[in-house]
């Protein structure tokens, strides 16, 4: 168990030989179309030095590839937070036993599933003024975190549904048998199980939410992704500006990645530690009484 991960359990002794040779073939395979990939870029002249020249001068990156890499983290920290909330409120609302509380929810959340993330953001922009007749419209930033917001929100919520409901039913019963009311029940009882289980689900999402602030370019918005263009029109240099903007996308997902990792390292090392604690302070005695080790002082 000590080398498990947020991701995967620890595989057997075949599954690892699979997975070497997998990684043997996949590796050949990768490095083979790269290598094709490259060739045909150096063939269209992608590999000239004027190119790739401007990611060399520090102004580029001060007036243009920092303020958008600020916009994508600020949109989507912004947008994580309020989704998480959302996801929350309404997965546990989705598994309230009040039908006047579920159905609702039920109900929000699919409607915001259902529809493509670059309408709501289209929507979120132009829908007030459009609707109210005032010239006030949301700003680009305040539309792109409405739009991932509810988007991811609702998916987030899916997942908190169904990682509660996860849950052995056992658990709930033998919460109600020790006198624990519904809240108490989700709060320490089942949601601390279901960390574990919606982990994996939790992050994948946050990383598709900060890769989906790229859709804001739609309405404006100064992200990473819209850099592309305006390097374009300056440059001509479209795909070497990709190929940047992607090698900054990617440490900041592999980031997110272990950090769900550590946090989830950190909450198993404490319910073990929790766990030997309560275990070391009750003692069985011949007679078949519990005694406490502070009883016993």
């Amino acid at each position: 168990m000590s080398g498990a991960t947020v991701l995967y359990d620890t595989p057997g002794p075949r599954a690892r030989r699979r997975s070497r040779v997998l990684a043997v073939v996949f590796t050949v395979v990768f490095a083979a179309g790269a290598a094709g990939v490259a060739l045909a870029l150096g063939q269209k002249g992608q590999w000239a030095a004027q190119k790739w020249q401007p990611f060399l001068r520090g102004d580029i990156w001060t007036a243009q590839i920092l303020p958008g890499l600020v916009g994508t983290l600020q949109a989507a920290a912004l947008a994580a937070v309020l989704a998480l909330a959302f996801g929350i409120v309404f997965g546990l609302a989705r598994i309230s036993a009040h039908w006047w509380i579920r159905l609702p929810a039920g109900a929000i959340v699919e409607f915001f599933r259902a529809i493509p993330l670059l309408l709501l953001i289209f929507f979120a922009s132009y829908a007030p003024g459009a609707l109210t007749g005032f010239a006030w419209n949301p700003t680009a930033l305040q539309a792109v975190v409405f739009g991932l917001t509810m988007y991811n929100g609702s998916v987030l919520a899916e997942v908190v549904r169904a990682g509660i409901n996860a849950i052995p039913k056992g658990q709930s019963e033998a919460g109600y048998a020790v006198g624990l009311r519904k809240g108490q029940l989700m709060r320490l009882v089942l949601v601390p199980q279901a960390i574990t289980a919606m982990m994996p689900a939790i992050v994948s999402q946050l990383v598709v939410l900060l890769k989906d602030t790229a859709l804001g370019t739609i309405i404006a918005y100064d992200n990473l992704a819209s850099k592309i263009s305006i390097l374009q029109n300056l440059y001509t240099n479209a795909i070497p500006a990709a190929i940047v903007i992607a090698c900054i996308y990617i440490p900041i997902n592999l980031a997110l990645g272990s950090a769900a990792t550590g946090l989830e390292r950190r909450s198993r090392r404490r319910r073990i530690t929790t766990a030997t604690a309560a275990g070391a302070g009750v003692e069985v005695q011949p007679e078949g009484t519990i005694e406490t080790v502070a009883d016993q002082g």
